[in-house]
């Protein structure tokens, strides 16, 4: 714990809620290690028992569970039982859009046992879909790129004749896109593959957005992270640079740096002013060079995977920010650091691969850019078997990619959350971090993962 955040309270648990069904998230091990190191007692969400994640030594309790967005009634009752099992209020904190929209649309009759932002209900769906957004932007005079919803594929081919090739496509509601086999995000290059992939979405009824592509250099792709309390007041706020991402130039972040940019800062603080925005933000924008504005590109409604890239000079992330508001705290936040990178070890070599192969990227540049990075997403000498687990499940993708997908499509998710206590708590951790491990591992707590889920 840093000197600025001795004498916090520590004692209210902290639920890690994880809608997605994506076994290599690693925003949630961020979460999970931030408050952890903290002393607070955190419970994680997983699909499965083998998920690297849920072998994280800072967990107090872990959940095997899958919960479904589709299924209100089910995931509110599952909700309930979890808080059952903890015994006592906690921070709920989503780590995906699901979840964010999932809360703000059906919390209500949980905020007895749960702490999370209220923000307007119908504002996280609004903001996650790509269509949406592109509307809300509209609405409220924000930057962002052209953009059409076609009906048809001629509309879509004018709509590309008018902008030129390459094109971003955009499925419009992206947290479903693990259902229907598609990219939430990718580029199109040509009218074939333009073709291909609207009949795709109109084969899984799956809706479309075209994009104009903004045309960027090194530097231009900028994101914003932050937490906005009741009030809509945005502290701590933070901006950086992506320097990479996975799939190349349209995914995750797989290496960024914080860079101040208090421009920035001002003109996404005012926005979520305006918009009465509660919770963790994550939003992705890049900067025209046509006119020098910073394009809205996305807006994610919950916490950024890449939220450990910052902290301020009092210990501050977005994540310890949220639990100290919601529990009633005081914050005391300070400038950002600056310069501090972040590396996702396991997808920056793909990407590298991908710029590489187009002529974009030496290996020797590569290597000078991740040389002596600030943190990694998965590696951390205090915790090692999340990043071991990951290799592991990298490896075994890499060979049987195709199998891995079967069996993910096959496997059945339990009804309810099964509950197993966290490993003992180390000595030297603090006091407050422990939590009663009454609850047995086999206790009758829900439906059990079955086995092809583990």
């Amino acid at each position: 714990m840093t000197p600025e955040l001795t004498g916090a309270d520590i004692t209210t648990p902290v639920v890690i809620l994880k809608f997605d069904h994506n076994v290599m998230h690693h925003g949630g091990l961020g979460a999970i290690r931030s408050l952890g190191r903290l002393g607070v007692p955190v419970y994680g969400v997983h699909e499965e028992r083998w998920a690297p994640a849920a072998h994280s030594r800072y967990l107090t309790g872990r959940f095997f569970w899958r919960p479904d967005p589709g299924q209100t009634e089910s995931s509110r009752a599952g909700l309930v039982r979890l808080s059952e099992l903890i015994g006592r209020p906690a921070v709920l904190l989503p780590t995906d859009d699901a979840g964010a929209i999932f809360l703000a649309e059906h919390g209500a009759s949980l905020r007895q046992r749960f702490l999370f932002p209220a923000p307007p209900s119908g504002l996280p769906r609004r903001l996650a879909g790509k269509y949406s957004m592109f509307q809300l932007c509209h609405e409220f005079g924000a930057p962002t790129p052209r953009a059409i919803l076609p009906g048809s594929l001629d509309e879509a081919a004018d709509f590309a004749a008018a902008e030129g090739y390459p094109l971003i496509a955009k499925l419009t509601t992206p947290w479903q896109a693990g259902k229907n086999g598609l990219r939430s995000t990718s580029i199109v290059g040509d009218q074939n593959e333009l073709a291909a992939l609207y009949r795709a979405c109109k084969r899984a009824n799956a809706g479309l957005m075209l994009q104009e592509r903004i045309a960027g250099s090194g530097g231009s792709d900028w994101f914003f992270h932050g937490y906005c309390d009741a009030s809509s007041r945005c502290e701590p706020a933070f901006t950086g640079v992506k320097d990479r991402s996975y799939p190349a130039h349209v995914g995750l972040t797989s290496l960024g740096r914080a860079v101040p940019n208090q421009d920035l800062r001002e003109h996404v603080t005012r926005l979520l002013a305006r918009l009465g925005y509660q919770g963790i933000v994550d939003l992705d924008l890049r900067k025209d060079p046509r006119d020098g504005r910073y394009k809205l590109l996305d807006f994610n409604p919950r916490l950024g995977a890449q939220f450990r890239l910052f902290r301020d000079r009092a210990g501050l992330d977005v994540v310890i920010a949220a639990y100290l508001d919601l529990t009633g705290q005081q914050l005391n936040g300070v400038d950002q650091i600056d310069g501090r990178r972040f590396l996702v070890e396991n997808y920056d070599p793909l990407s590298a691969l991908s710029h590489w192969r187009k002529g974009e990227l030496r290996f020797a540049s590569w290597l000078g850019s991740v040389r002596g990075v600030d943190e990694m997403a998965w590696f951390a000498r205090d915790d090692l078997r999340p990043f071991g687990l990951m290799c592991m499940r990298m490896g075994s993708r890499a060979i049987s990619r195709s199998l891995t997908r079967r069996l993910g499509r096959t496997a059945r998710a339990p009804s309810g959350p099964y509950y197993r206590p966290g490993r003992t708590v180390p000595e030297n951790r603090p006091a407050a971090g422990l939590a009663s491990h009454d609850h047995q591992p086999n206790a009758d707590v829900g439906a059990r993962p079955s086995r092809s889920a583990g």
